[in-house]
C-alpha cells in the first residue's frame, strides 16, 4: 500500500471506530510458558527502549500499511532512535504481545513501557497534538516543534 493511501485508509479508520487511550494493566496480560512470547519477556522487550514498536516488517521494510504509518508518523516527529521488533519473524511473540496488551492488532506501540495502542491511536495522537506531549515527557522533541519555529521566522 502506497504512504498516501495508507494515510487515507488509517484516516478512514479514524471516523469509523471508537478510539481506545491508555495503558493495559499488567493484570490485564496473559500469563505466558516461559518462551518468547510469555508475558515476562514480552514484558522485557516492552520495557528495554523508551519507544518499541511491535510491527509487521522492520522500519526500512514495513510489510502492512498500517506499521508503515506508525514508522512515518514516528520519522515525521524525529524519531529515530527506537526498537522495532518484526512479529512475522516469530508466531509466539505475535500473539505474546496481543496477550500482553490485550489488543488484537499490530502495529504496537509502547512509550516509556507504557501501550499507547496501534496506527490509528498514534495518528491521533499525532493529529491532535498529543504525541509531542508524549515524546516530551520522554526527553524527546518532536521535529515539528523545529519546523513550526522554521515556518514562524519565514
Amino acid at each position: 500500500m502506497s504512504g498516501s493511501l495508507c494515510w487515507l485508509r488509517a484516516a478512514s479508520l479514524l471516523r469509523r471506530a471508537p478510539l481506545r487511550w491508555g495503558a493495559r494493566p499488567l493484570s490485564q496480560a496473559a500469563a505466558g510458558d516461559g518462551g518468547r512470547g510469555s508475558r515476562e519477556s514480552v514484558e522485557r522487550l516492552v520495557r528495554a527502549h523508551p519507544v518499541v514498536v511491535f510491527m509487521k516488517g522492520n522500519p526500512a521494510q514495513p510489510l502492512c500499511g498500517f506499521s508503515n504509518a506508525v514508522v512515518q508518523i514516528l520519522r515525521l516527529h524525529g524519531v529515530q532512535d527506537f526498537q522495532a521488533y518484526d512479529v512475522l519473524q516469530d508466531a509466539d511473540l505475535r500473539q505474546g504481545i496481543k496477550n500482553y496488551s490485550n489488543w488484537p492488532t499490530i502495529p504496537q506501540v509502547y512509550l516509556n513501557g507504557e501501550f499507547v495502542g496501534g496506527c490509528d491511536i498514534l495518528l491521533q495522537m499525532h493529529q491532535n497534538g498529543d504525541l509531542v506531549e508524549e515524546l516530551k515527557k520522554l526527553g524527546i522533541r518532536s521535529a515539528l516543534l523545529d519546523a513550526e519555529k522554521d515556518q514562524d521566522k519565514k
